[in-house]
Order: structure tokens, then sequence, then C-alpha cells
């Protein structure tokens, strides 16, 4: 396998791609070239604008998690961070408080609404981002994509028993960050999707890979939102290579995030069979030629088998990146076969 594409939503897609990389580096992974390209397919629906500044935090986690610059602590935003302009902000009383930019972070959020303003769509914008993040590490190895250069944003329903409609809309960064997912979501509203481009070089991505990886992200507001760009879902039915996805979900419940949350408003059954079910197999009219689930998770393999997915249980915690390549190791093995 020379050509690796990955559809990745922030930590959890960040932490596996460390993994693969990691994986391909110690050539751990099996038929895997030593020089192996990885493209990253990132969700930017849940972009916002914060102070007049284009924020993408999917992308940004994965640009600095792989450049080594990533807060390991937090799981997002720049390492030795300081938060002076966050803290003159609420003095002033600006809003939003709850979402805080960091004083290295708020760098790379004005260089990329100048370029944006400047004409520039998010592609090369992101190009151009990771000639300080991705290049000094990778060289042409390693591509991180937009998942389109449209504006797409995730709103969420939650009640509201003060509105004439007893709910609002609030933004996905809202219920993350200041409600922490704390109050059911009824309804998610993709704001843009279906009316978005894929990004340049996305279809290709997928159509020309070797091997295509569903990472352990949340499978509704992440990869969910990559594969409802139009014409996402065609070029996996149509891709040669083989696709596999590893589970979010681990006895019952996400690893880390708010997959539980999401999944339930859309009435997925929250356990790792029923993320594969979700996610589906190719050769039922889904996405998938294999799935992994925790070895927890082992006796739900016969369910997914049963609907036509090759199905697999193997340690899926993300401890290390040794852990991790591993993962990637088992979820190339399964389609292999």
């Amino acid at each position: 396998m020379q050509n690796i594409t990955v559809l990745s939503g922030g930590m959890g897609g960040a932490r596996f791609l460390q993994g693969l990389l990691h994986g391909i580096a110690t050539g751990r992974l099996p038929g895997v070239a030593p020089d192996a390209t990885v493209t990253v397919v990132a969700n930017t629906a849940d972009d916002l604008w914060v102070h007049g500044l284009k924020v993408c935090p999917d992308l940004d986690t994965v640009m600095y998690t792989l450049g080594d610059g990533i807060d390991t602590g937090r799981g997002w935003g720049r390492r030795a961070e300081t938060w002076s302009v966050k803290e003159e902000l609420a003095i002033y009383g600006v809003e939003p408080t709850w979402f805080g930019l960091g004083d290295r972070d708020i760098a790379t959020h004005l260089v990329r609404t100048q370029m944006l303003e400047a004409g520039y769509p998010l592609s090369e914008v992101t190009t151009a981002l990771c000639r300080r993040w991705l290049d000094p590490v990778y060289g042409d190895r390693v591509r991180l994509l937009p998942m389109t250069d449209d504006r797409v944003e995730t709103h969420v329903a939650i009640a509201d028993p003060d509105s004439p409609s007893g709910r609002r809309v609030v933004h996905f960064q809202e219920y993350w960050v200041r409600l922490r997912a704390s109050v059911p979501a009824e309804m998610l509203v993709f704001v843009g999707l279906d009316e978005a481009s894929p990004g340049p070089g996305v279809v290709d991505a997928i159509t020309d890979a070797d091997l295509v990886v569903l990472p352990p992200s949340n499978p509704v507001v992440s990869v969910g939102t990559i594969l409802g760009v139009p014409r996402m879902r065609e070029a996996l039915a149509a891709t040669r290579a083989p696709v596999v996805g590893l589970s979010p979900i681990v006895g019952g419940t996400h690893v880390r995030g708010m997959a539980e949350q999401m999944l339930t408003s859309i009435g997925v059954e929250v356990s790792a069979s029923g993320v594969g079910l979700h996610y589906g197999a190719r050769s039922a009219g889904g996405v998938l030629d294999g799935w992994l689930v925790d070895e927890v998770d082992a006796d739900q393999a016969d369910r997914v088998e049963a609907a036509g997915l090759p199905c697999r249980a193997v340690p899926l915690m993300m401890t290390d990146p040794d852990a991790t390549a591993a993962m990637a190791a088992a979820a190339i093995d399964l389609v292999a076969r």
C-alpha cells in the first residue's frame, strides 16, 4: 500500500493518525510501504467565527498534533499557551466568553482569516498553514485537506421552555464547550452541507487510495458530516481501495467526546455494533469493508458479520503510539484478508 486516506475529526482522528504514521515509520503495518503517503480529509462542519476570526477546530487539532504543537492535556489548542487576549476581552465584556482563544492559537486564526479575506479558498489556506506544521516533519508524505471549501456549520436544537417553539438552536461549539453536551440534543442541523462541494483533491484522495480508514472519530458530527458532503459516499462506493473503520464506542459509551449524545439524537444505538451497522457494509449500500470493535465488545462481532460486514475484536484504546499502530495494523490485516 502506497496511498492511505483517513477521514478524520479532531482529537480521536488526530491521535489515530499519530499511531498510523508511527506504524509506517517503524515498519509495523503489513503491506504498507515505508514511504507511503497519508492524506487526511478533515471535518470542517465544526468551524465557526469568533471575534472576527475564522476558527477550524478539527483542522487545527490534526495540524497541531502531527506538528507536535498540541496541548496533550487538553487535546486541543497550543502547548505552553497563554490567555492574555481572552482575559482582556472578558474584562471588556465581549462575547462569547465561553469560547477561549489562546494567544498562540490566535496567530493561526489571524493568518487564516487574512488569507480568506484576500480571496484564497480554505484548502489553499490550509496548505499554507501546513508548510509550518507538517512539511518540516513529513515533507510531501502527509496532506491535510478540508472536506470542503464551502461554509458548513453544525447546529444543535435543544429544549428551551422560554421559546415559543419550545426549543432553540445553538452552534455545535456552544453545545460542546459552553453547555458541555449536558442537555439532550433534540435535533442536528447541518447548515450548508447539502449544497457543499468536496474540497480540491478530496474525491481523488478517496478514489485513488490503496486504503481508506474511518478512525474512531465521532460518527455523526465528524465522520458523519464528511460523508454528508455530496459525492463523498459515491467516491467511497467507487474506490477500489478497501474501506475499514474503528469503533469510537467501547463498552457501550464513547471513550472521549460526545458520540453517545450525538448518536442518540439521530436514533442510532450507542454500541460498537450499532455504529458499525450505521455505517453499513459496502456490499449492502453502506461505506465499509471491515469494522473493528474493542475486545470488551467481542460478543457484538457476530451481529455485525450477520449484516455482511467483516468484523474483528482487538484492543482499541489509544494509550500510546505503539498501541495505536497495532490498531492500524489490525485494521489493515482485516481488510487484506
